[in-house]
């Protein structure tokens, strides 16, 4: 099964935008060149297969679109939540790229009444110090939790996110712009008192500014609050 979705891969590797990509993303030396819209489609296909939890088996000479595939199913298979969860903690450490975790994130589905049990699952990485448990935590929270039920959760636990890694600290200030778009008054609110560190508010803040759906008068509110 590895060998035969391994070369559907390789045949739908494109090499300028493998080219592209790995600009995109430090570290990763054994990229195909594969787009994710694909890779999602080969994703739903094997989670609807008896053999996926096989597929997740596999460790060696994966690829990095192989490995993102793998957190894609994970996300995506036919099994209840707690299986799930038991197959996300065993890939979570296995995260080396912003790319894989954010995709992972994205696409890791789940029912409104699991919401609960997944906040709890997520708590102990987002008091991780390493870098991309931490933003596995942080990009879940922006991904599937920003809403009037959480909203002043999130922005308690994201104050207090303790990896002070770049890519922890940059999920942190994406999460916040995101909950700056849909509650500005509590964000706002909540910008004002902070414990972030300069680098992490100040970066919240520019992406706050580089958003297209905050208007300009409350770009000019979040203009005043930057931090010298």
């Amino acid at each position: 099964m590895q060998e035969r979705i391994k070369q559907e891969l390789y045949s739908l590797a494109e090499s300028d935008f493998q080219r592209f990509s790995s600009t995109l993303i430090p570290g990763v030396n054994n990229m195909l060149g594969v787009r994710l819209p694909k890779l999602r489609l080969i994703a739903k296909r094997i989670a609807r297969e008896d053999d996926w939890r096989m597929y997740l088996e596999q460790r060696e000479n994966l690829t990095f679109e192989e490995t993102m595939l793998q957190g894609m199913i994970i996300g995506c298979a036919k099994a209840d939540l707690e299986e799930r969860l038991h197959y996300a903690e065993d890939f979570i450490p296995r995260i080396s790229n912003w790319a894989v975790c954010d995709s992972f994130c994205n696409d890791f589905a789940f029912k409104k009444e699991e919401r609960e049990r997944v906040w709890f699952f997520l708590q102990p990485y987002l008091e991780d110090y390493r870098e991309f448990f931490a933003r596995v935590g942080v990009v879940m929270l922006l991904s599937h939790f920003v809403s009037e039920g959480y909203i002043e959760r999130i922005l308690m636990r994201l104050d207090k996110v303790p990896c002070e890694a770049f890519y922890a600290k940059m999920s942190v200030a994406w999460a916040l712009s995101v909950c700056f778009v849909k509650f500005p008054e509590k964000t706002l609110a909540y910008l004002h008192g902070s414990n972030l560190d300069n680098i992490t508010y100040n970066k919240a803040l520019q992406k706050i500014l580089d958003s297209r759906r905050v208007d300009a008068e409350r770009k000019m509110q979040v203009r005043r609050l930057k931090r010298k």
